[in-house]
Parts: structure tokens; sequence; C-alpha cells
């Protein structure tokens, strides 16, 4: 092998090394040098003494911990050679028992699936339940995972499986990814302006049931409006999903997977607007969404409240899963993204909006990736 590629491999080495560089920092890493190229297009100049900047730092930190790791991985090994890894940490998540209702929200006319792509067999219906929880829990801010410990349960890592009920998980454990700062300051100011320049465009929301074709307008399960064309700002936000798709799927346990197609829509929730607990590949026509994505804007200053992203734990009841009465809720941030399984049941929380105006509404590009 050449210097170089010893180099490289080494350093490949580290990165895979949480103990040296997490998988938090490097989502980070990843923003920041993305938003430095987006800051300085015009001055190639400016980006390359921005990422040397980076670059110095990154290595100064990740030498002294490859260092610390280095010493004590030696004393482990001569002191406790057979000793094995500790388990991972489990994370609670805060009880309050809970509804679920019906219906995945209508899908905005997905791309084809590629040639030679074989789906997978199309889970059955999940059916609407009813109540409504109460009591958020605000999550912590800045670049973090909310995750539970994953059960074993037979079928896909995620907690789905593409075969018969019997065969379906007991749990499906509630489990999120939630990254800060997602878009460029540009990337996220040009989002806010094409939302409000095409409020006429926007239609109510709609679900799909079993007993229909065509979405229909429910809104004791659902009330909100949706765009169901996001412009250019799909191929933006999905182009910044690929470059961390690894790490959420990691961090969610579950496996790689090709993508068929993405949809995606605009939101606006005002006064008065929720979600009631669904999963959202619960019908037929969207049975092959595998991960659901939530990204929150809003105008500033912030002129709502509520509507909290509550994703439930899930226990199999009959031939459909109920809450446990178990939750993790996110509080909508600015530049704010989530992912999450769409098989998990989640909810939208009712949103306060004195004003009533458009632009003062609580917004998401929302959207799921297909397999």
């Amino acid at each position: 092998m050449t210097p170089k590629q010893i180099l490289d491999s080494f350093s490949e080495t580290l990165m895979q090394d949480e103990r040296i560089l997490s998988a938090q920092e490097r989502a980070l890493l990843t923003i920041l040098l993305q938003h430095a190229k987006a800051a300085s297009n015009d001055s190639p100049e400016t980006h390359a003494r921005v990422n040397a900047v980076i670059a110095s730092a990154v290595g100064e930190a990740v030498a002294q911990r490859a260092f610390a790791v280095l010493g004590g991985s030696i004393v482990d090994r001569i002191l406790a050679p057979s000793a094995s890894d500790g388990e991972a940490e489990d994370r609670t998540i805060y009880a309050r028992p809970g509804p679920i209702p019906p219906g995945s929200p209508k899908p905005p006319s997905p791309g084809p699936i590629p040639p030679g792509h074989k789906p997978p067999h199309k889970p059955p219906h999940k059916p609407p339940l009813k109540d409504e929880p109460k009591g958020p829990i605000p999550p912590g801010h800045g670049l973090h995972s909310v995750e539970t410990k994953m059960q074993e349960q037979p079928g896909g890592s995620d907690g789905t499986t593409d075969v018969g009920i019997l065969d379906k998980p007991q749990n499906l454990p509630a489990q999120c990814v939630v990254l800060d700062e997602f878009l460029a300051p540009q990337e996220l100011e040009d989002l806010v302006s094409y939302t409000l320049q095409h409020e006429a465009d926007f239609r109510t929301s709609e679900v799909i049931t079993p007993s229909a074709d065509d979405g229909i307008v429910d809104y004791d399960h659902r009330r909100s409006r949706v765009l169901m064309n996001a412009g250019k700002h799909e191929s933006v936000i999905f182009d910044r999903i690929k470059t961390v798709l690894p790490l959420v799927l990691t961090r969610l346990g579950m496996e790689e997977f090709p993508i068929a197609s993405v949809e995606s829509q605009i939101t606006a929730s005002n006064h008065g607007d929720y979600f009631r607990e669904h999963p959202d590949n619960g019908q037929e026509g969207v049975a092959f969404r595998h991960l659901t994505f939530v990204y929150f804007f809003h105008r500033e200053p912030r002129q709502f409240e509520g509507g909290e992203l509550r994703i439930h734990d899930a226990r199999l009841q009959g031939e459909h899963y109920v809450s446990t009465g178990n939750y993790q809720a996110i509080v909508p941030q600015q530049n704010q993204i989530v992912f999450f399984p769409c098989s998990l049941l989640h909810e939208i929380t009712p949103v306060k909006c004195p004003s009533l105006a458009f632009a003062n509404s609580r917004f998401t590009l929302n959207g799921w990736l297909r397999r």
C-alpha cells in the first residue's frame, strides 16, 4: 500500500470509532462543511480557507482522542483480555395513556418505481382508534438523536415485516433521529418565501381509507392545508437527506434500502389544526413508504404554539397496532428535521395561532422515502 492509502485506511478506521468522532459530530461536521460551501460558492479561496480551519480543528480533536483511546485499549487488553463491550445505554420514554385514529396522509403523486425493482409485500391496513394524548415532553436543543433500545423481533430491523399477521413483531418501539440547523440559511429563507408566495395553491388535507379509492377530507382525523408541489425545494432537501441517510439508518437500526421514489409536500397548520395518531404506510396505496422525514420551518418571529410531533410506542392487538401509552414528543424548532420509520404511530397535537394569519402557520416540508 502507498502511504496515502495507509493514511486513508487509518482515517476510515478512526471515523468508524464513536469514541473518537461520534455520529452526531460527523453529522454536524457534514452540515458545517455544506454550509461553508454554500456561503462561499463565488470564492473558492474563501471556501478552501474555511475548510482548512475546520480540518485543523477536527484533526487536533481526533488526534487527542485517538491517543487516549489507543492507550486505554492497550491497558484493557493487558488487564482484561476477555472483557466484553458494555451494553448500549437504555433511553427512557415518558408514559401517557393515549389514542390511535385512522388514515395515512394522501400521497402527492410519487415518482415511478425503477425497472427491475421488486417491492415488498404490502402490509395490512391499520384501523382508526379514538382519544387524544396530553402533556408534551420537550426535547433538548442541538444536534441529537432520540432513540429507544430496539427489541429483537422477527422481520425487518425497523419493526416491520412483509409477511402475514402471525409474523408481525409484538412491539414497535418509538424512535427517531432529530437533526438541527439542517438547511443553509439562504435555503431556509428561500423555502419560507416560496411557501408564502404559494398560499393560494394550498388545499385542504386529505387522508386515505380502505373504503375510498381517493383521499377524503376527515376533520375528525386531520385538519391542515397542503401544497403538493414543493418545487426545487424537494431536490434541495433530498440532496441534504442523502448526505445524512447512512447515519440516520444506523441510529434507527434500519438496513440500507434502494430508494424507489420520494414523496414530499409542504403542510401548513394554523389555529386548531392537528393530525390524530396514524402510521404513514397503513393503507394499500402507501404501503411502499419506508422512512418518514418532517422538516420544520416558520416565519420569524414565531407566532404559534403547540403542534408537537408525538411518536408512540405500539403493541400488536389483534391484527392492528395500538399505543402502549408511551410516546416521544418533539417540539418544532426552526430548521430542524426528524426521521422515523413510516410504520410507527405518530400524531400532531393541536396548533395555537391566535392571529389566524397563514404566514404565521406552523410549516413543514414533510415526506417519505419509498422502497
